[in-house]
């Protein structure tokens, strides 16, 4: 299987190469999310790229797309290689299994994040002032302990090579507006909700995820990114949950413990063992194939 580290489109004009996704924009309507299969670490993206892994990141996503429509309408338009612009389809042997046409939105600066767990960066915050984006917890939690009620916990946008900072939900208003921000934290707690109950009866815990919105031109909130996809959640098998410890997964912490068992400096990007490659897209296989009952196309 041929993997693609980077694309390269150059009659598109490209607006972004994040850690995983090129953006291109396609005319002043619609834009093209290219999912690459390059992987990331601690903000950090590695060498080598995990073939296959972007194709199962716009598969998941476009299967949330269609499940979560009815909660709130997202941005994309079409998946399906056929009904590409011809601007699009010339680049077929790179992009095709691989991109989302979409609206082209004005972004919300905000990465809504939702936390039905006590994990990662929001259980190293409790242990230490008892908070989750400075928002009061009960004492005497667990790691990994299922909260009494989603929380919203934002974070700011950062470029790349920064990190996102969380903030206290009550500071959103002022970033984007009091009716934005009261619309997203609705939002993404729904979506959320309906995408945990239905995982959840597959056997896989979504502990927190990220969400994105946008506005359209009459300024309607729009579900906007990636969604629900190993690399915006954390995903935990409900076989193996036990609270009060870390979790087993199937997103990338399986590669985050491996770069940790190695004493990674978290800043130089390195070349993953083909073994690490192997495990960490049956991960992705795996969680793809319990969400959607389908083995991936890769």
């Amino acid at each position: 299987m041929a993997a693609l580290l980077n694309s390269e489109c150059p009659d598109l004009k490209l607006l972004a190469r994040g850690k995983v996704r090129d953006v291109y924009r396609v005319d002043e309507k619609t834009i093209l999310f290219v999912a690459t299969d390059r992987i990331s670490a601690f903000d950090v993206i590695m060498k080598n790229p995990i073939p296959g892994k972007g194709k199962i990141l716009t598969q998941l996503s476009n299967f949330w797309f269609d499940f979560l429509k009815d909660v709130l309408p997202n941005h994309l338009l079409t998946t399906d290689f056929e009904k590409m612009p011809d601007i699009v389809k010339q680049y077929r042997d790179q992009l095709e299994g691989r991109c989302l046409l979409v609206k082209s939105l004005k972004i919300h600066p905000i990465e809504a994040i939702v936390r039905g767990y006590i994990s990662g960066s929001g259980w190293v915050e409790y242990q230490k002032q008892g908070t989750v984006c400075d928002i009061k917890l009960p004492e005497g939690l667990s790691e990994s302990q299922v909260l009494e009620k989603p929380l919203f916990t934002p974070s700011t946008k950062a470029d790349y090579g920064d990190h996102d900072e969380n903030i206290h939900p009550s500071k959103v208003a002022g970033i984007i507006g009091e009716a934005n921000a009261k619309a997203m934290e609705e939002a993404a707690i729904k979506l959320y909700v309906k995408a945990r109950d239905y995982a959840y009866e597959r056997g896989i815990i979504i502990a927190d995820t990220k969400f994105e919105f946008g506005a359209d031109e009459e300024g309607n909130l729009i579900l906007a990114d990636e969604v629900l996809t190993p690399d915006s959640s954390r995903f935990w098998p409900l076989d193996k949950y036990e609270a009060g410890r870390g979790q087993d997964s199937f997103d990338k912490q399986y590669l985050r413990d491996y770069l940790l068992s190695i004493n990674y400096d978290k800043k130089t990007p390195i070349e993953l063992p083909e073994d690490v490659i192997q495990n960490t897209l049956n991960k992705y296989i795996e969680a793809y194939t319990k969400i959607t009952g389908k083995v991936p196309t890769l």
